[in-house]
């Protein structure tokens, strides 16, 4: 059983997650399926049929939460330093071909958001940047080809 690296936050979000799940969403779906019972034959009934789908959904996606969460290894972020890019880094970036900017947090997978700046381990960019420093050129190959990177920050937040 492999541990998944993840920082103090990721780890609260899939606790959030997990009581949302078991607290909010398992009740509700049981009085759905309460209320469609009502309703007579339940092998013609589509209500019935659609809240006992949505259980066995959040009931297994209970059962990945807490397998994930089982598995966590906490990374406290704010107690490391360095000058040298590993989990939990925060990395800025500029692209060699058009100077953009781009500053991305190395977190675990079950965290990853590019949306939010927050890039998995296991992402051809964080593997390109682990173990390069402050200064270093990174050429990383994507689904839209070869880029090329210059890491201009390494922080720890």
């Amino acid at each position: 059983m492999d541990k998944i690296p993840m920082t103090a936050a990721g780890y609260a979000a899939l606790e959030e997650q997990l009581r949302q799940c078991q607290q909010v969403e398992r009740p509700r779906i049981i009085q759905q399926i309460t209320d469609a019972r009502t309703h007579g034959d339940l092998s013609e009934n589509a209500e019935y049929h659609a809240a006992k789908e949505a259980q066995s959904l959040n009931e297994g996606h209970i059962a990945e939460l807490e397998d994930k969460l089982a598995r966590a290894e906490v990374i406290d972020v704010s107690k490391l330093s360095g000058d040298t890019i590993t989990f939990g880094a925060t990395v800025t970036l500029i692209d060699e071909d058009t100077d953009k900017k781009s500053v991305w947090q190395i977190v675990g997978e079950p965290e990853a958001d590019a949306k939010k700046g927050k890039i998995s381990i296991t992402s051809p960019l964080a593997r390109a940047l682990v173990g390069k420093k402050k200064g270093a050129q990174v050429e990383v190959v994507t689904p839209g080809g070869a880029k090329a990177y210059e890491v201009m920050k390494v922080e720890w937040k």
